[in-house]
């Protein structure tokens, strides 16, 4: 218990530092400091969390080193940074909605949610290619490709997300799906940071509302992973130790 209270507190500390390093106008400690908040909410997941999901190990892990890869950023090449941060990115995401997906009835959902799926899909179109309309002039050749990757499966996530949480209606599927919508919304955040604004005021509250939404985010994939997966939509009713 003292460790996780250490970690909680530890994670509190570096947010406060960061908020102060980007008032203050030093990017690369403020970005430093932001890389540790992740990592630091992995570790509680690991020592915190007896029984743990596989895949959701993966996503928390991946996503840390991701993460991490900001405090060596400035002294690794530019493209390398790029291609394998988001590559840990991509690959975070694809196993957290693997574990989404990994128990759920497909045929029922097919049978009862077609509409949403149909409705989800149309959107999920719509905001990547509006999306892609501002990344466009600013990325070229294989990056456009990543960009748009990038974006298709994070909107995938808060749509498998919405469906799990249509299709459990628990505690633990609603926690998943605040932690999906906040991760879309910051990533819609970062894309306005690096290729809208113009401000620096405004690059500041975007760059904090940002980190503000992804601690929010992972806050509550913690707090889901805390309770039990119930089964239902299939006319069954099983509790599964997540």
């Amino acid at each position: 218990m003292n460790k996780c209270k250490l970690l909680v507190g530890f994670a509190l500390i570096c947010y406060v530092t960061y908020v102060v390093f980007q008032l203050a106008g030093n990017e690369y400690l403020s970005n430093a400091f932001r890389a540790l908040i992740i990592p630091t909410i992995t570790m509680l997941y690991f020592i915190n969390i007896k029984k743990k999901s596989i895949y959701f190990s993966g996503f928390l892990v991946l996503y840390s080193l991701s993460e991490l890869m900001c405090i060596i950023s400035p002294y690794i090449p530019t493209n390398i940074d790029y291609y394998t941060g988001n590559a840990l990115y991509i690959s975070a995401y694809l196993l957290l909605i693997y574990e989404i997906l990994k128990s759920m009835d497909f045929n029922y959902v097919i049978r009862h949610y077609a509409i949403h799926l149909v409705i989800l899909t149309a959107l999920s179109v719509y905001i990547v290619s509006v999306l892609l309309k501002i990344v466009s002039p600013h990325v070229v050749g294989f990056q456009f490709i990543v960009e748009f990757v990038y974006n298709l499966i994070t909107l995938i996530l808060l749509s498998v997300a919405l469906i799990n949480f249509l299709y459990r209606d628990t505690r633990k599927s609603l926690l998943m799906f605040f932690g999906a919508l906040c991760i879309a919304f910051s990533e819609i955040i970062q894309i306005a940071y690096f290729y809208i604004s113009t401000n620096i005021v405004l690059e500041e509250v975007l760059n904090m509302s940002y980190t503000a939404l992804l601690l929010g985010s992972f806050c509550f994939f913690y707090f889901q992973s805390k309770l039990k997966l119930k089964e239902k939509g299939n006319g069954k009713s099983v509790l599964v130790n997540s």
